[in-house]
């Protein structure tokens, strides 16, 4: 939330958070820790009119911004001139996506009113850092987003920034306020710093929108919510309670969260508890299989667990427990890094069910009901095993279903798409890449609301035979 003091620890040197901790972090959409990006340079890449008069676009509510010219407003020029950091969405995409260029523009970068200063990007040490981007040849929408997991605010560049100013979008994203494996120690009470995401995504779109109206003469004519992981559950909070504000929405493999469960918290120990016994073999390793896949790990997803059992499922789990449910290691911070079953405080021994009604309150301020007000469109992988399918977005869809919103609400499950696209290079023709989905899904939902074309029914969108690894970057028709 706006201007509020660190919350509950003092102690910010505990030792979980390890540089081990760190590069796991790294690695993993929901937990990622990138560096920072450089200070912005002089506009030595600034551009004659009509990219001037940029004095003029003040973003309401802002504490501090500074707007560029640039010649290249895509990854192919940012990432050269500073106005990017690829550390921030460095693994969610797969090697050989396509960067689109030729795309000029202004760009905007700045701060709202923060007190916490996790992100460190361009030496602001400042967060609630938010970029827009406002490309010359205006198509009259404008995208908005949140970072994925716990990553700053360039982090969606590659995944859909590119693709948003390329077809003449203007783009518009936000680090969510606090950033870090570290996010936790943001707010006052339990959940503050993840129910701080959501205001700081209403806070952008209603700025954005006057920025775009000022730059463009006139408001846009759509704006749309999109987002990935954490992202993806920004735009369902934000079509649930804002609707207003948006006039749809993409949603990529949301993080579901409800107050009674299911949520991170209900199948992640699961995980910790029994795939140790399962990858040691012997004796328990059918019961601990079996104990899995009720968990939720689909069968057939097996060769991703030892990747997701190293970088994903420990920290992911401490760190989020932390934030709704501090009391559970006591003085200790966010828990100890694979701690063996049995140990006093372990999170592998963690049972939501079994926790104080507190903690279910803290659960509430970021809670789902599905009842979202305007059309979204949700796609999920079926060997995503950090985010299970059958835990969330299977849940999620049943909840629109189940408030009367269906006729809004189109979904889709991928056959063989994980939580992040970079597997899909590590496991070829196993992994099917979801970029593609979401520029599918865009498609279909700019029909929609266009023309009144309704995307294909929910469907599971099945793995192609002999899938080409080549052909599946570019290839996901949603209808099947």
């Amino acid at each position: 939330m706006p201007r509020t003091p660190q919350r509950r620890h003092d102690h910010h040197h505990r030792r979980w958070l390890r540089p081990a901790a760190l590069a796991a972090a790294a690695l993993t959409a929901l937990t990622a820790a990138p560096s920072a990006a450089a200070p912005l340079p002089p506009d030595t890449a600034a551009r004659p009119a009509p990219c001037s008069r940029t004095d003029t676009l003040k973003v309401p509510g802002a504490a501090y911004q500074r707007a560029s010219c640039l010649a290249e407003l895509t990854t192919a020029g940012t990432v050269a001139s500073g106005h990017t950091d690829p550390a921030d969405w460095a693994g969610l995409t797969p090697e050989g996506l396509a960067t689109p260029r030729g795309v000029p523009g202004i760009q905007i970068d700045g701060y709202f009113p923060d007190s916490s200063t996790t992100n460190t990007n361009h030496g602001w040490n400042h967060d609630s850092q938010f970029v827009m981007r406002l490309p010359d040849r205006w198509n009259g929408g404008l995208v908005v987003s949140g970072a994925p997991g716990v990553r700053e605010q360039y982090a969606n560049d590659r995944a859909f920034g590119d693709w948003a100013v390329a077809n003449g979008y203007a783009f518009a994203a936000t680090d969510k306020g606090a950033t870090g494996a570290a996010f936790h120690r943001d707010g006052r009470t339990p959940g503050d710093a993840l129910a701080e995401g959501n205001h700081r995504v209403t806070q952008l779109t209603r700025a954005a929108r006057q920025v775009v109206a000022r730059r463009y003469h006139r408001p846009p004519t759509r704006t749309l919510a999109m987002g990935l992981s954490n992202g993806g559950y920004l735009v369902r909070w934000q079509l649930e309670n804002h609707p207003e504000l948006y006039d749809g929405g993409v949603d990529w493999e949301g993080t579901l969260w409800r107050t009674e469960g299911p949520n991170l918290l209900t199948f992640l120990p699961p995980a910790l508890r029994h795939y140790p016994q399962y990858a040691a073999g012997g004796a328990g390793a059918d019961q601990a299989h079996r104990a899995m896949t009720a968990a939720g790990y689909p069968a057939g997803s097996e060769f991703l667990w030892p990747f997701h059992h190293q970088y994903y499922w420990d920290l992911t789990q401490r760190i989020y427990r932390e934030e709704l449910d501090p009391g559970f290691d006591g003085a200790t911070e966010a828990g100890t890094p694979f701690c063996v079953p049995g140990t006093p405080a372990c999170d592998a021994d963690y049972v939501y069910a079994d926790r104080p009604g507190k903690v279910r309150k803290a659960v509430a301020k970021i809670a789902l009901t599905g009842r979202i007000g305007k059309p979204l469109i949700s796609f999920h992988g079926t060997y995503d095993v950090l985010l299970p399918i059958s835990r969330s977005s299977d849940v999620y869809a049943q909840l629109v279903k189940r408030e009367g919103r269906g006729h809004l609400h189109r979904y889709y499950r991928v056959e063989a798409g994980t939580h992040v696209d970079s597997l899909a290079d590590a496991f070829p023709g196993r992994v099917r890449p979801l970029v593609p989905c979401h520029r599918s899904a865009a498609a279909a939902l700019e029909r929609w609301l266009d023309h009144g074309v309704r995307p294909p029914s929910s469907r599971t969108l099945k793995l192609p035979a002999a899938a080409d690894p080549e052909k599946l970057l570019t290839y996901c028709p949603l209808s099947g």
